[in-house]
């Protein structure tokens, strides 16, 4: 009997019974050692040696696989055939030599890129040892990471208060989303103007023509910049004879796109569902590891995490067959497609991403799987079966137009593209983040050369050219791939871990930084510029590369890459706050304070008109406040606003009861209203303004005034409760809009209006309360909703709503919903991957039982209490007593005493 080792559950039940009873497939349930989360864990000073911790229930499983291999002939390693799955191999072997576990049984490694019994059998027969090269190059990339991570967040801790973390490649991706989002601010649109001539063929044929010359000279996009030029152009064309000067029609073709690979599944599922690159990971790890057909489980796709074009002959020979029977021997090419992967170095799985059987078509299947799985294994399937179809045959026409008025004379052209056969276009196109315009995409009539034409209509039309659009998660993982930054198996986790952290956010599918990913992205530029160039970070994958091509030494790459980093980071260490601060407050300046249209000042405090606002950090990140705090309390945050205000604060208008300015603004738990500014009182004391929370579904931006009044006279009694005559009163809260009665709460429905609401229906929200108290956050915890099993780590996976918003839960480990989901939208996929990342960073610890390690630091002096003073105070004017200090507990006394 062999013992066979895979990583998931799932899978191993599904190979166990294509191997039958002399082998016993036991899952690892993905990594079993980690680098522990703590300092020391990498040591540099001792030639880089690495400290791994296995945990409670890793060690339960790798117990399970010691205990097997007491009765076994010897071991094989069919952990998924990356290098992820390489080094997981690689840490179950080492753990059972440290168990000594193994006598002189045999020890191979094998690797499948699919899930069916011909593939498991046919690696059966191959095996292998383990690649220690892949090995070199794991332990290199986790050493990095693991020493910028730890060597560097201390380092934002302290210098740069609500920076989370900072990582190798992360950083750099965030980057990326903050210069373009500069980009967008410093961008300055430049006025354009296009003419375009509607006109008709002697067959009364119509078509469009744009001005493309004038007297000689080319007119490019940008040439006409002003009306009074176009209105000049339309004039003459409006008089001139327009006769065809030459038509030239060329033949083209256009080539099928080769087979998905990880990082152009996860940017073409991004740009036709709307699904993150983590998601589609999700879906594909699940259409990998099979579906039940036929009483057996069979795997849909072949590996998922790769870098390969290529597919396998015996799959080039079933799509050929799969075309010719659907579409047409004239779909069919003569030769078959080869495609080779541009990447420089295919490190991952070789094949690209398939069906493992093209003839199992997606309506086949369909009914079998859930809704996103459906989508992307149809996707998958159309752009294999496409990529081995006849290229499409276009033609594309130019049509040259002379137009002859009082003396000018003005050139014009139209373009068409016709499909003489669409090929693969019949099947599949590949969607575009940004699209661009298409004047060719139409057909154009019939013409020849000196035919006259009928002018029907001349339109001069007004542009303005347009910043550069933000990255969606589709683009930005091509622009990673483009830089080389990152590998197929790293794209989704970054862009997770930024959305996690807080860095970024998806408004309208496009990611925008967030200002604290900002601050630390100016902070990263302006002290470790050398650690977030594109070329470093790309230079740093070449030479991990290497080493997985056993080219080069792996503490070699370490020892370079330590000199330097260890050497930057000794250097800000020295540096003040205040330093870091005035530096950023400059890099940023341009940003955060770009110039006012009236010619003022944009530094000077709109509040107190004498302070100089600059930038300030917080234990919650950056923020814009006054120089004169804290007498003059005006802050914003640091995104600055189309009025100048920033989008902290907006002026709404004057109260006319009390003609205290009325503002919203944008703090750290979301958008408020606030009635006036700080004050002092006759003792010296700060009296805050009046604030009312913004009920969700309002924008900030379109608040009004009679809106912002109502919800500042909240709280409000609605009336008196008709059964002991005490008020119901409603207002919002942390958990939003509700209507109270005595201690009893119960909460608005979505789209009611807390300001409007009446005294019925808050008696029936009540009495539906008292009737069910589990029913909302106010009164028990909420049950949750289960959404299913997690498929690798067992039990229920659930969604609830908690005191800090919607989150899932499985196995002791809760994820908070990122913004863009709701307990009714999250699916099954997207929670687990949630729990996964938060498993992973909390080192599978329940996260409701981990303790945040305590930061040492000096004890602080106690500032003295004003509370004798206020009790003295209060004695004087015949108020109570102050009360004496409370006696120390015994276990204090002792301390004290020591």
């Amino acid at each position: 009997m062999k013992v066979v080792v895979v990583e998931s559950p799932a899978k191993a039940k599904t190979i166990n019974k294509y191997l039958g009873s002399g082998y016993e497939v036991l899952a690892s349930f993905g990594h079993v050692r980690d680098l522990p989360a703590k300092d020391g864990s990498v040591d540099p000073d001792n030639d880089f040696k690495m400290l791994w911790e296995v945990d409670d229930k890793s060690q339960k499983r790798l117990n399970d696989i010691a205990r097997a291999m007491k009765d076994a002939d010897g071991l094989i390693l069919a952990t998924d055939p990356d290098r992820e799955g390489e080094a997981i191999s690689w840490h179950v072997l080492e753990v059972l030599k440290q168990k000594n576990a193994l006598k002189k049984q045999t020890v191979e490694r094998v690797v499948f890129n699919a899930i069916t019994k011909q593939s498991v059998m046919e690696a059966m027969k191959h095996p292998r040892q383990i690649d220690g090269a892949l090995v070199d190059a794991y332990l290199a990339r986790r050493a990095l990471d693991y020493l910028v991570g730890f060597t560097l967040s201390p380092v934002l801790w302290r210098k740069l208060p609500g920076a989370r973390s900072a990582g190798r490649v992360q950083s750099v991706a965030l980057r990326l989303v903050s210069d373009r989002e500069l980009e967008i601010e410093k961008f300055v649109a430049r006025e354009y103007w296009s003419l375009v001539a509607k006109l008709a063929t002697p067959r009364n044929e119509n078509f469009e023509a744009r001005l493309v010359g004038a007297d000689g000279e080319k007119i490019t996009r940008l040439d006409i910049g002003s009306g009074e030029k176009a209105e000049d152009f339309k004039r003459a064309l409006d008089s001139a004879n327009f006769v065809v000067n030459s038509v030239e029609a060329k033949p083209a073709r256009r080539n099928p796109y080769p087979p998905f690979m990880t990082s152009t599944l996860q940017q073409e599922a991004s740009r036709k569902f709307g699904l993150a690159p983590a998601h589609t990971m999700r879906i594909a790890q699940r259409l990998y590891e099979g579906i039940d057909i036929g009483g057996e489980t069979v795997g849909l796709i072949t590996y998922m995490r790769t870098d390969g074009v290529d597919i396998a002959p015996e799959a080039i020979v079933s799509a050929r067959k799969v075309i010719e029977s659907d579409y047409g021997r004239q779909y069919v090419p003569s030769s078959p497609r080869k495609y080779q992967t541009k990447a420089k170095n295919a490190q991952e799985a070789h094949e690209a991403i398939r069906p493992t059987d093209l003839e199992r078509r997606p309506s086949e299947v369909k009914k079998l799987l859930e809704p996103d799985q459906a989508k992307v294994y149809e996707l998958i399937w159309l752009r294999t079966i496409a990529s081995q179809m006849e290229s499409a045959e276009l033609e594309r026409t130019t049509v040259d137009i002379t137009a002859k008025a009082s003396g000018r004379n003005l050139e014009l052209r139209a373009t068409g593209t016709v499909v003489k056969f669409d090929g693969f276009l019949t099947l599949y196109t590949e969607d575009q983040d940004d699209k661009a315009d298409e004047d060719d995409a139409n057909r154009l009539p019939q013409m020849a050369t000196g035919e006259a034409l009928k002018r029907q209509e001349i339109q001069a039309t007004q542009h303005f050219t347009e910043p550069p659009p933000r990255y969606s998660e589709a683009s930005l993982v091509k622009r990673m791939e483009e830089l080389g930054i990152g590998r197929p198996s790293t794209y989704a986790s970054i862009l997770q871990v930024l959305k996690d952290r807080g860095y970024v956010r998806i408004d309208k599918k496009r990611l925008i930084p967030e200002d604290k990913g900002r601050v630390l992205t100016a902070f990263l530029e302006n002290f470790f510029a050398r650690y977030v160039e594109y070329d470093f970070t790309a230079s740093l994958e070449e030479q991990l590369d290497k080493v997985s091509n056993n080219e080069m030494p792996w503490r070699d790459l370490l020892r370079d890459f330590w000199t330097g980093f260890i050497g930057a980071v000794a250097d800000i260490k020295e540096l003040r706050i205040t330093q870091v601060i005035d530096a950023l407050d400059e890099m940023l300046a341009p940003h955060l304070f770009p110039p006012s249209k009236d010619g003022t000042d944009p530094r000077k405090c709109p509040n107190c008109d004498n302070g100089r606002i600059g930038l300030k950090l917080g234990r919650f990140g950056g923020f814009v406040g006054c120089s004169n705090y804290p007498e003059c309390k005006f802050t914003r945050q640091l995104t600055v606003g189309a009025d100048g205000q920033g989008a902290g604060m907006r002026k709404l208008g004057e109260d006319p009861d009390t003609g205290l300015e009325v503002t919203v603004r944008g703090g750290r738990f979301g958008s408020y209203l606030q009635l006036g500014e700080p004050t002092k009182d006759a003792d010296g004391e700060t009296v805050k303004p009046k604030r009312a929370s913004l009920p969700k579904g309002v924008p900030q931006d379109e608040v009004t005034l009679e809106q912002a009044l109502k919800l500042l006279s909240l709280p409000r009694e609605i009336g008196k409760s008709p059964e002991d005559g005490e008020p119901i009163i409603a207002g919002i809260g942390r958990f939003g809009s509700y209507v109270k009665h005595n201690k009893i709460y119960a909460n608005l429905d979505a789209g009611e209006d807390v300001t409007s609401v009446g005294l019925n229906r808050a008696i029936t929200l009540i009495a539906e309360k008292i009737a069910n108290p589990g029913k909302g956050r106010r009164f028990g915890a909420d049950p949750g909703k289960v959404l299913g099993e997690h498929p690798q780590k067992g039990g229920p996976v659930t969604v609830k709503n908690g005191r800090y918003g919607p989150y899932v839960a499985n196995n002791g480990v809760n994820a908070t919903l990122p913004s863009d989901k709701t307990v009714d939208t999250i699916t099954l996929d997207e929670a687990i991957v949630l729990l996964d990342a938060r498993a992973e960073r909390t080192g599978g610890a329940p996260t409701s039982r981990r303790k945040r390690p305590a930061r040492k630091e000096p004890p602080k002096k106690a500032a003295p209490s004003k509370a004798p003073e206020k009790a003295k105070k209060r004695a004087s004017a015949g108020g109570a007593k102050p009360k004496a200090a409370p006696k120390a507990p015994r276990k204090a006394k002792a301390e004290a005493a020591e």
